[in-house]
Order: structure tokens, then sequence, then C-alpha cells
């Protein structure tokens, strides 16, 4: 029996020590990712008495500092710097009506931020803090396929509570979930406990490894959480900071339906002169593939669609009736634009601030275009402009004229983030305006 006491003593000498190893190890990863994860204070317009919530089983983690009855809403979340020079991705559903955007390292400097790209198909933003003149601590991404089983961190920098860390292993991979209207086919699911206000927080592996950007958690189950893989986030960063200026614009508006036949993109909208229209697309159209590959629930068609339009290849199917054909797509998308861009892409009339515009509306400010008509059924009319608006500003830029309108609404197009700041009477207000639904 002796013989068999010393392994024995051995082992129960030196596993504590390994074990103490692998926690000082994580220890150094936290003190260091921790520098480069930030706290995002969003504000936006308060919602409506009348505005249901969705219900459902999963929760993306911001959180809300007012109730309804409020003027704005405090959003609280995340997010992770990825640049020296200040360039942050977090979740777009976090900035996705916000009007302004202030960001907190854990040293506790802040600054002013602002939207540079955003992509609703994968929940995903980038921000840029615009105080440029000094170097941030960054987190660097590095791709490598996250495994089942491995260690996980999740760190989150949510309300005044800088480096909140909690630790657990990678549970599977790939997860498709619906949360609210958003369907996500690639998710990184962990048992780390994800925390209110750690959405767009850093999903790490042992060795401080970025493997996603936290996301959502499933409330009815503990230990359920959920992150964007990072090789997504790769992908977005090289469309959006590479090519921002080749978002194409084929000239559909479109909404996501299914019958019995399956998924499909239902045209409900067509800007006229636009690449689909010469292609004689029309409303009532449904697109059943877009480069031989079947809609389903949960595909990114806006950028399957960008890919295929850039590469000249990638044909529609679209179903009229009982009939199908093919639709061609080039590359004339990637540099098309509606023209006037206000009343093919916007459904309103815009008039300089100026001769009888300025009368008719009483306007005072030189700077600025003024709706002078809101067309039915538009994106106007959609959003609650009035005759007599002025758009005084686009992301936070100065609109002179129409010109400068028409410059920053085409940027804003490409980079799938538009913020109107509006003038209506002595009340000023900001009117965040969606084009998901674009092709």
């Amino acid at each position: 029996m002796k013989k068999y006491l010393i392994p024995a003593i051995i082992f129960l000498f030196f596993c504590p020590a390994l074990t103490l190893a692998k926690d000082d190890r994580l220890v150094g990863v936290v003190e260091i990712a921790s520098r480069a994860i930030v706290n995002i204070k969003t504000e936006e317009a308060a919602k409506g008495r009348n505005e249901t919530k969705s219900a459902s089983l999963f929760r993306r983690f911001f959180a809300s500092d007012a109730d309804d009855d409020s003027e704005s809403v405090e959003n609280i979340g995340s997010g992770v710097v990825l640049d020296p020079n200040g360039i942050i991705v977090t979740n777009e559903h976090l900035i996705s009506k916000a009007v302004t955007i202030r960001v907190k390292f854990t040293n506790r400097q802040e600054y002013e931020a602002h939207v540079i790209a955003a992509d609703p198909e994968l929940d995903i933003a980038l921000l840029k803090i615009e105080d440029g003149k000094k170097e941030f601590p960054f987190l660097k991404m590095t791709r490598g396929n996250a495994r089942v089983g491995e260690r996980a961190v999740v760190i989150g920098n949510p309300y005044d509570l800088p480096t909140s860390v909690t630790a657990g292993v990678v549970s599977a991979l790939r997860r498709s979930v619906k949360i609210n209207d958003r369907v996500y086919t690639t998710l990184i699911q962990t048992d780390a406990a994800i925390n209110p206000g750690n959405s767009g927080g850093a999903l790490l592996d042992g060795e401080g490894n970025l493997l996603g950007i936290v996301t959502a958690v499933y409330e009815e189950g503990k230990g359920i959480g959920f992150a964007i893989p990072i090789d997504d986030v790769m992908t977005m960063l090289q469309e959006f900071l590479e090519h921002v200026d080749k978002r194409p614009i084929f000239g559909l508006f479109v909404e996501m339906k299914r019958d019995e036949s399956g998924q499909y993109l239902y045209v409900n909208g067509v800007i006229p002169g636009s690449p689909a229209e010469e292609r004689h697309m029309k409303v009532g159209d449904r697109i059943v593939e877009l480069d031989n590959k079947k809609i389903r629930e949960g595909m990114k068609f806006q950028n399957l669609f960008r890919k295929a339009a850039l590469s000249g290849k990638g044909p529609l199917k679209v179903a009229r009736g009982n009939q199908t054909f093919e639709v061609e797509t080039d590359e004339k998308s990637a540099h098309y634009v509606p023209a006037p861009l206000d009343e093919r892409l916007c459904g309103v009339h815009l008039s300089d601030i100026e001769g009888y515009a300025r009368l008719k509306f009483k306007l005072r400010q030189q700077k600025g275009v003024v709706v002078t008509k809101v067309m039915k059924g538009g994106l106007g009319e959609r959003y609650g402009l009035r005759p007599g608006d002025v758009i005084i500003r686009i992301n936070n830029a100065q609109v002179a004229d129409k010109e400068a309108f028409t410059t920053l609404m085409v940027e804003g197009v490409r980079r799938n983030y538009i913020l109107y700041q509006v003038k209506r009477n002595d009340t000023v207000f900001f009117l965040p305006i969606k084009l998901d639904t674009l092709l």
C-alpha cells in the first residue's frame, strides 16, 4: 500500500496550486481587458403610452431609467474598444433610437460618441469617440473558433459599476434564436451570468481573446446567455470601414413574410428610376431566392445582397402570381442614388429656406431644409414629419441646404444609420430613421 501513498500526496499537494495558477492568469486577463470595456449611456425619445412592448422569453440586456411619461429615456449598456483611435463595438439595439451617446472608461474618463456604422441584421454598431486626440486602451481581434466547454468570461460596464465580471464556459455554438423581432442564427451560448447593462460587453476566453459581443439572455432559464461571434464583428468592420461608400441601393423596400410555400421577401415599395424599376420589379412581387439561396428566417439578406451586387453576380428569383423569373443584379446598384432623394426615398418635398417657403411657414432660421409636402404612405409620413418641419442636422452634421441634405442622407444610408434633428415651431427634437428594409 505504501507505493500508492506518495503519488496521492503529490496529487493533493499540487492540484490546488494548478487551480491557483489558472485563477491568477484569469485575474490578469480581467485586469487588462477591463480597461477596454466601456459604459455606454444613450438618451432617446420616450415611448408613448399606447406603444406596446413585445413579449419575449429573451431579454436584451440594456436598462431604462425612465417611465413612459418622461420626455426622454436613458438606456445603459456596455461596449468594447477595438481600436486605439476610439472605435467601439456595441449592440445596434442599444443605439438604434439614440439621440445622444456618452461612453465612460473604468478610469472615469467620459466622452461623447457618434455612430459611424450600424447593422440591424447582425445587431452590431460601431461608435467613434469624438475626442480623437489620444490613444485609448483596446482589445485586439483575432480570428479563432470558440470551443464548447472552454472557459468563458463576460466583462461589462453596466450602470456605474465598472468591471463587472462573471465566468463560466461556452455551452454551445451557432445557436438560432428569435429575440423580439430579430432572428439570430450563429450565436454563442454561455452559462456565464449576463447581468442587466452588460449588453454590448465582451465574451472572452480564458486567455483574454475576444470570442463575441454579449447580446441577450434567456429569461426562463438560468445560465443561458448569448453573444454575437467575433467573426461576424470582424466581417462588419471590414465591410463598413473599408467599403462604407459601397452599400448598394437596388431600389426595393421589402418585408419578410411566409405562406404555405415558405419564407419570402414581399416587395412593398419600388423606388422610381431605380435599378429595380428598370428590371420591371413591382409592388407585390415576392423574392424567394437571393444568390441561389432560398429566403429563410434569420437570413442576413442585406449582407448577402451587398456581396452579390458588388460581385456582379447573384440573381434574385422572383415570384409574381404563378410565374417565377430571375432578376439580375450588378454593380450599378453600388453607385445608384435616388434622385430627387427627398421625394423618391423619403416621400417628402423639401425646400431651401428662402422665398415663398420662408414666408409660408414663418421661418426665422437661415440653415436647414423645410418640409413642404408629405406624401401619403411614404417614409416621411411613417415617421411623423409634417409640413413646416425643418431638418437642421443629420447624424449631428449641419444641414445647410438641399444639396447638403442629399450628401448627408446618402452617407447615412450607406452606414445604415440616420438621425434627424428637427425643428417644429419652437421645439427641437430628434428623429431616428431606420432603413433596414431597404435593398
